[in-house]
């Protein structure tokens, strides 16, 4: 009796703590370190999964709450931030390095000031551009980072910035360990920081092979919560009908964007359920507005009259969409609704052209989207589409496919013609959408495709920033919207609609409104 006890009672405690937990994600990351990247995909095996920051979204909401830190103050004027942190905070012990302390305040000095100083021993490695954090603003607004004490951290803002907290909770505010950092210096191997990371996070990276998986374990010591799957793994399966038929014969348990042709076959298998949610995102065709023809107005008018958007909602998105009509969804506050969408009309793209001096239409290249995103299921149709759309008013298009690292590279380097792009919103803020995809400092640090600076636009994003006045903010919003049509340096497309497809197994996942795929809190069955 003895024996078979104690065998059942390993038996539970081996079923409790192995469980393997498969999700089908779209692409290879192209880094673990979420100060470095833009992308979705990245974001899922890396921001959540390893990392915390010092406040963060609450599961399921755009919630702040705190993480790291566990409580701050605001001065009044609004240039001050106090954090008090978290004690007891354990990094991942790896097969690569051993912590030999707890977290505290030189790993918040640390993380930010390897994105702010461009003399830190960290900030070139990696190739120095730090998007997020340059493009919201963070590089011009915090003066300096105070350490009060081990546990105290002082942010001293050059001015008011009216997102600063949300922004925070962003994957770029990442905490990594300065312990080993200044560890890897030692061994002379500092370009491993970004590739084989140490957080504080739910999971643990053990390994990863290009184009194939990534393997996580539970992090035991999680301050807070040990999670209930112990094992992690991202399956990548960059075709939406693998990651369906990997689904229904069970060797991935969620997959990622199910192809719209497949959900209405989803939903009736009674082995799998289907999440759905209005999608904070949007998909867009950026027009380089720093080449030409393109650099002309009437040239980039005219590229939105030849598209007819609303048969891409209804062959790609399956009307699992709306048209987009202005850079933000019209689920932010800031949403201009009278703002008027240039039109479907094929001849007035013509009148454009010839007014331009292109009578006769030119050619170009559009990079398409190699990927499955959440604003885009199917960026190679949608790019056959555009071809022959725009070949109708004498514009010849070569599709440009590449993989998706290379693609994100390509986008950064500002050289192609024309690039699908797309967002998901990062905090809930429009200044994440309007600033970061089509202000000036998105040229230099890669995230507007368009290359489109605009002096009177890049200035009413400036004022929105400071102004504490949500009106007052939606007004200056307004005001841009206005400007990004007439300008056109992009052809907005779609704002669509989430789904994530999973085993009927799967307990407590919760669609994030920001797009994130979070394990956190997964179970199976």
């Amino acid at each position: 009796m003895r024996i078979s006890y104690f065998v059942f009672s390993f038996l539970l405690i081996f079923k409790l703590y192995a469980k393997s937990f498969i999700y089908c994600s779209e692409g290879s990351p192209s880094s673990f370190n979420p100060q470095i990247t833009t992308d979705g995909t990245s974001n899922n095996a890396a921001t959540h999964t390893i990392y915390n920051r010092l406040v963060e979204f609450e599961y399921g909401t755009t919630n702040i709450i705190p993480r790291l830190a566990q409580s701050w103050e605001i001065s009044k004027d609004k240039k001050v931030y106090t954090f008090r942190l978290r004690k007891g905070v354990k990094f991942h012990k790896t097969k690569y390095f051993t912590p030999t302390r707890d977290f505290n305040a030189d790993d918040v000095i640390f993380s930010f000031e390897r994105q702010l100083r461009k003399d830190h021993p960290y900030h070139m490695i990696g190739g120095g551009q730090y998007v997020y954090f340059q493009d919201m603003g963070m590089n011009e607004t915090i003066k300096e980072i105070k350490k009060i004490d081990d546990y105290t951290v002082q942010f001293l803002l050059t001015q008011p910035l009216a997102p600063f907290l949300a922004n925070l909770a962003m994957g770029f505010a990442s905490i990594l360990s300065d312990e080993y950092a200044h560890y890897l210096i030692s061994k002379n191997k500092q370009n491993d920081i970004d590739n084989f990371p140490i957080g504080t996070g739910p999971y643990i990276f053990q390994k990863y092979v290009k184009d194939s998986m990534i393997r996580y374990t539970a992090n035991e010591e999680y301050f807070v919560g040990v999670p209930k799957i112990s094992k992690l793994i991202f399956s990548i399966t960059t075709d939406p009908n693998v990651r369906y038929q990997k689904l229904k014969t069970e060797e991935c348990h969620l997959a990622i964007e199910p192809s719209p042709n497949d959900l209405p076959q989803m939903k009736t298998n009674k082995g799998l359920k289907v999440l759905e949610s209005p999608g904070l995102n949007i998909s867009y065709l950026a027009i380089n507005s720093k080449i030409k023809p393109l650099d002309n107005i009437f040239v980039r008018r005219a590229i939105n009259h030849a598209l007819n958007t609303k048969s891409y909602i209804e062959a790609i998105y399956l009307g699992h969409a709306i048209e987009a009509k202005n850079p933000i969804p019209p689920t932010m506050w800031a949403y201009y609704n009278e703002n008027l969408k240039l039109e479907y009309n094929p001849e007035k793209a013509k009148q454009l052209l010839a007014k331009a001096g292109y009578k006769d239409g030119f050619e170009t290249e559009l990079l398409i989207l190699p990927v499955t995103r959440p604003y885009n299921p199917n960026g190679k149709k949608m790019g056959e589409m555009m071809q022959a759309d725009l070949a109708k008013v004498g514009i010849k298009v070569k599709l440009i496919n590449y993989d998706w690292p290379t693609y994100l590279t390509k986008s950064r380097q500002g050289i192609h013609g024309l690039i699908q792009g797309g967002w998901t919103g990062d905090n809930g803020d429009p200044d994440n959408f309007m600033d970061i995809l089509l202000g000036c400092n998105g040229v230099n640090a890669g995230s507007n495709m368009a290359q489109w600076c605009d002096k009177k636009y890049s200035d009413l994003m400036a004022k929105a920033k400071i102004v504490t006045s949500k009106d007052e903010r939606k007004n200056l919003y307004i005001q841009a919207q206005k400007i990004f049509t007439k300008e056109s340096p992009w052809a907005p497309i779609a704002h669509s609609i989430v789904f994530r497809a999973m085993s009927a197994k799967v307990d407590g996942y919760k669609m994030d409104p920001l797009g994130n795929d979070i394990f956190t809190y997964v179970d199976l069955k």
